[in-house]
């Protein structure tokens, strides 16, 4: 009798299902375009799966203390969230919501989903250094990256 060892690849496994996560966050930035601002502001207040924050987390390969800041949650209490399948505070989702916009503004423009993460992932010199996401985490800072987003649609450098 002859047998063979089946292999198992869980790392395959994990990248698929992270590959799965990322997809989501991205499909979720470009419906944010698709609603009016009182549905928005409707799921802003139900708020978001709390799943997404892990998918948004993922897309952008953050740090825990960077998650923490941009969505102004604990780690731990997102990951009760996630595991309890809870939505996010209105907060937290808002945050999640301007991201996600700003997040599509750069897919647009980089025309990439890749390109996108890994310009808002990396210090940017006509932002001070700073990173596009980092900047997310108020209003202010979004409109800021918003106009380099622009200004490099229309040819300019950023």
């Amino acid at each position: 009798m002859v047998t063979q060892a089946v292999t198992r690849h869980p790392a395959k496994k994990k990248d698929d299902s992270r590959e799965v996560e990322i997809a989501a966050f991205w499909r979720f930035s470009s419906d944010r375009d698709l609603l009016r601002d009182s549905e928005r502001i409707h799921q802003i207040k139900i708020g978001f799966p709390a799943q997404l924050a892990y998918a948004f987390r993922l897309t952008f390969n953050l740090q825990e203390r960077n998650l923490e800041t941009l969505l102004n949650a604990s780690f731990s209490t997102l990951e009760r969230r996630r595991r309890e399948q809870k939505n996010l505070d209105p907060v937290a989702s808002e945050r999640l919501d301007r991201i996600a916009t700003v997040s599509h503004l750069a897919e647009e423009v980089f025309e990439s989903q890749a390109n996108a993460a890994l310009w808002m992932s990396k210090p940017n010199k006509a932002l001070g250094g700073s990173a596009p996401i980092m900047l997310c985490e108020t209003e202010i800072g979004a409109k800021q990256v918003r106009r380099v987003l622009q200004a490099l649609e229309w040819g300019g450098a950023a």
